[in-house]
């Protein structure tokens, strides 16, 4: 995203004749004309690009015009789902006939996994054990293995889901399909996502589907005492600043994703609890 903004403008430059005032005004045209987070995210790109281009011998390392910008960065979002909000929308995206739909969300929000990484699951990627239905993947983006434990009534609602479809899956056909019954893409799934959260909660509702899905997830496995490096191994990033270390030596297995799971259910209990007691008039317990 952040090479599209910089290679109109700098694409056949000189990086030695690229000055303070020209990453200034790019920055200040990114911030004016898209948004502060995308102008963030270009001048990263742009100071990424550049250390990339000293190692060449293209320009000076620290002579970099950037430096001299400050690249104040947007206010991250803190929007988070309810258990209670995430099953009106399923129900509703199955009523609408969004099936596939409502599947996703009830997988990404039992998962706490990246929608771009469910939508393409196949058949041969599910097991099951005797609580809910266990699978294993990989992040579409790195390659890191995850993993995905679901709960009795999403594995109820896959299945429903699958036996509605009326055709025999291959081992390695993608699940989830549209109204059409084609594969969900990122733009048709984002496209359903947004119609059924308008016909549900409104078309004030701006909360998304991604990163507050697994957002909320994080804060309920935290508040039930789940730890950084198990909820960073199981949702497969670097919440933990020993992501990397942990990963080669304990790999994705069952038991870690489970104890996220019920570390979930733990802070779920606790979170309503406390919100009820705020709702009540009383102090919440520190």
């Amino acid at each position: 995203r952040g090479w599209k903004r910089i290679k109109p403008i700098f694409g056949d430059v000189d990086p030695r004749t690229v000055t303070l005032d020209e990453i200034s005004e790019l920055r200040q045209h990114v911030e004016e004309t898209v948004s502060l987070r995308e102008a963030h995210r270009t001048i990263k790109i742009w100071r990424a690009l550049w250390k990339v281009l000293a190692a060449l011998g293209y320009c000076i390392r620290d002579a970099d015009p950037s430096l001299a910008v400050r690249n104040s960065a947007a206010k991250g979002r803190d929007q988070r789902w309810a258990e209670g909000e995430v099953i009106r929308l399923a129900k509703g995206a199955w009523r609408m006939g969004y099936r596939g739909l409502a599947v996703v969300m009830a997988v990404v929000w039992d998962t706490q996994m990246n929608p771009g990484d469910v939508r393409p699951l196949s058949a041969q990627q599910l097991a099951t054990n005797g609580i809910g239905g266990l699978f294993f993947t990989e992040r579409g983006k790195t390659g890191v293995p995850v993993g995905g434990q679901l709960s009795r009534r999403t594995a109820r609602l896959l299945i429903a889901y699958i036996e509605a479809l009326g055709v025999e899956l291959l081992g390695d056909a993608p699940i989830f399909r549209n109204r059409s019954g084609s594969p969900y893409s990122k733009d048709t799934l984002g496209d359903d996502f947004r119609t059924v959260r308008a016909a549900v909660f409104g078309l004030d509702e701006k909360r998304m589907l991604g990163h507050d899905f697994r957002r909320s997830g994080a804060v309920e496995a935290i508040a039930g005492d789940a730890t950084p490096a198990q909820l960073s191994h199981a949702m497969g990033n670097t919440l933990s600043a020993s992501n990397a270390l942990f990963a080669t030596y304990v790999p994705v297995n069952a038991s870690s994703i489970r104890a996220v799971a019920e570390a979930r259910k733990l802070g779920r209990k606790r979170l309503a609890e406390n919100g009820s007691r705020t709702k009540s008039g009383n102090t919440p317990a520190g």
